[in-house]
């Protein structure tokens, strides 16, 4: 298939676009509220798509885990600095501290973007 599209004119920057566009969007379309909630046969499903579209864009793609990272910790950083936001009672700093406390449901969002947030 790569050979086909390349036939046509169709670069490695031109498929990489198009991969970002079309498909990496689906994959990650609200990324941030299932993807914590997977199994790890889901994750390993999700991550062969991506080697997929690596193979045939010719170039190297993040992994699933890294766009989920770094969005989770984007709509985490949002989040914590929105007062106003629903959610930001969910990213309080623990006393004399400088680290976010992790509350409830450990697989969603809100813990995983604390823990995120601890770390970077």
């Amino acid at each position: 298939m790569a050979r086909r599209l390349k036939r046509f004119g169709m670069g490695p920057q031109i498929l990489k676009r198009f991969y970002s566009c079309t498909t990496e969007s689906i994959l990650t379309g609200c990324i941030t509220a299932w993807y914590g909630n997977c199994f790890t046969s889901d994750r390993k499903a999700l991550q062969r798509v991506v080697g997929t579209a690596q193979y045939i864009t010719g170039s190297k793609l993040p992994a699933i885990q890294d766009l989920y990272s770094r969005r989770c910790q984007r709509k985490a950083h949002k989040i914590a600095r929105d007062y106003s936001h629903p959610s930001y009672r969910l990213f309080s700093l623990l006393p004399h501290s400088k680290r976010y406390r992790t509350k409830r449901l450990l697989n969603s969002f809100y813990p995983q973007a604390n823990r995120l947030l601890n770390n970077s």
